[in-house]
């Protein structure tokens, strides 16, 4: 027995007072009506109706039925309507988890610009270094940096590129060597981001030219910071997306290697569960996302001049 349509037509047939009406407005007939209540009253193990030839009553059991029938069924469409116009109307609490860095330079100046235009949404930021579980842990969308996403059931949407680079201290070159090909890395203390895809494997070339060098060194850690402090202070070569790089390559404190052999960018990417039935306030903080980011990301690109030792970050 489907217990919701049996409520329904029970609710129906005390309101017009009629198995013949009752069944016409829920597109039923007047035998399935009927059998619907004999089927609710045996389920119940009370008679709710009392039936002649002339009328129809509720019993005591059944005024109490009838009353909390309506308040449930009155409920329930008030929840689907507001389930309804969530997905239509921006509206509600976001949960957003982000990068450290990448969400203390860049998603924190771009959400009172989200917030005005859309007063009725509010955030819950969490930041951290390490990939979520968006569903697991509760999160409505993760903006992830990543060379590509892989594939699950999570929707994965790509913004823009983020140029990634490999640097080093002047004092660690002196000391140590400038590489001058990637199979040189090998021999050279590499400091290892852990959260980063293939955390050992740096990447050079096009999708259809690969290189790939397995390097390691004295330092790991889940952190950008941890793995940046020990560069400056020239313990060994990192590779990190460009925000995380261009003031200290500005003013000379870390020098860009391996330049001309193009190492493999990364991408932002916005994640969230499900294209279906996804709420308004995703769909909107997405696009929001895709409008700041897309076309001329706040993080520029780099470029090694000819003739140049160093390199430039044109924004």
């Amino acid at each position: 027995m489907d217990k919701f349509d049996a409520m329904q037509t029970f609710v129906r047939i005390v309101e017009t007072g009629s198995f013949v009406e009752a069944a016409a407005s829920r597109a039923m007939s007047a035998t399935a009506a009927s059998r619907r209540m004999a089927e609710l009253e045996s389920h119940l193990g009370v008679r709710l109706l009392q039936r002649t030839t002339r009328k129809l009553s509720l019993t005591a059991a059944g005024r109490q039925y009838y009353e909390r029938c309506v308040q449930i069924l009155s409920e329930l469409a008030e929840a689907e309507a507001e389930v309804g116009l969530e997905t239509r109307t921006p509206t509600g609490l976001l949960r957003i988890n982000a990068p450290l860095l990448f969400g203390r330079l860049y998603l924190a100046p771009v959400l009172p610009a989200f917030r005005r235009r859309y007063p009725e949404v509010g955030f819950s930021v969490v930041l951290s270094d390490r990939v979520v579980d968006i569903v697991e842990e509760g999160f409505d969308l993760a903006i992830q940096i990543a060379e590509h996403m892989p594939a699950s059931t999570w929707i994965a949407r790509r913004i823009a590129p983020i140029p990634i680079l490999i640097c080093a201290s002047p004092e660690y070159l002196a000391r140590h060597g400038t590489p001058t090909r990637p199979a040189e890395l090998a021999s050279h203390n590499c400091l290892i981001y852990t959260t980063m895809e293939r955390a050992t494997d740096w990447t050079f070339g096009t999708a259809a030219n690969l290189v790939s060098v397995r390097v390691s060194g004295n330092l790991s850690a889940n952190s950008v910071d941890v793995l940046h402090q020990a560069a400056l202070a020239g313990e060994g070569i990192i590779r990190e997306p460009v925000f995380t790089l261009a003031a200290d390559m500005r003013e000379g404190r870390l020098v860009p290697l391996l330049q001309e052999f193009s190492p493999v960018d990364m991408g932002l990417h916005v994640v969230y569960a499900s294209r279906r039935h996804l709420s308004a306030k995703v769909r909107v903080f997405a696009d929001f996302l895709f409008d700041q980011f897309a076309e001329s990301p706040p993080w520029g690109s780099w470029s090694s001049p000819a003739g140049c030792p160093g390199a430039r970050l044109e924004s």
